[in-house]
């Protein structure tokens, strides 16, 4: 028996407690949702390398269909400011669905009125609902709804479309490692 083996047991279930509890506190989505939440994938967006945020895909059923409820759980991992956020969503909304800019801009007027800025460890939840359009969240608080569907719809095509500027997370959000 070496030395340092005494030593190494307890440190080894230490660390595998504190990584349990970690994980723990990211099984469940923070926000509240109008169904009993299921994963359905997970992944990460990188940029150069550089993590930008972890996301998490939640249903009913554990399965993702556009027509049912889900959740898409942001957990970024660097600070944003919120208008940039607006922005970026409207550049591939419009790369994605090409609406009208009249459209676009009220569009971008409404997603400003609910994206606030974020920094490190913030939790961003879209809760899409169809056929009433989507709530989001920081953490458990109401941050707003939309109630047009087409921009629920466009919104959340940022990930789902299978034209996605992320194809990978796209996948993995689907749960299709």
């Amino acid at each position: 028996m070496s030395r340092n083996s005494g030593w190494n047991t307890p440190f080894r279930l230490a660390l595998a407690l504190l990584l349990l509890a970690a994980g723990a506190a990211f099984a469940r989505p923070q926000a509240p949702l109008p169904f009993e939440p299921n994963v359905v994938g997970a992944g990460t967006l990188r940029f150069m390398g550089f993590a930008l945020y972890d996301g998490r895909l939640w249903s009913p059923s554990g399965r993702w269909d556009a027509e049912a409820p889900y959740a898409l759980e942001l957990t970024y991992a660097r600070a944003f400011d919120g208008e940039d956020i607006v922005g970026r969503s409207i550049d591939e909304i419009r790369r994605l669905r090409a609406p009208d800019e009249a459209t676009l801009a009220r569009w971008e007027a409404r997603l400003k009125a609910i994206f606030p800025d974020v920094k490190a460890g913030d939790r961003l939840t879209g809760v899409r609902l169809p056929g009433q359009g989507a709530r989001f969240y920081v953490g458990e608080r109401l941050l707003g709804r939309l109630e047009d569907e087409a921009l629920a719809d466009a919104f959340f095509a940022i990930w789902f479309d299978p034209r996605t500027r992320a194809p990978d997370l796209r996948r993995k959000l689907l749960g299709r490692q």
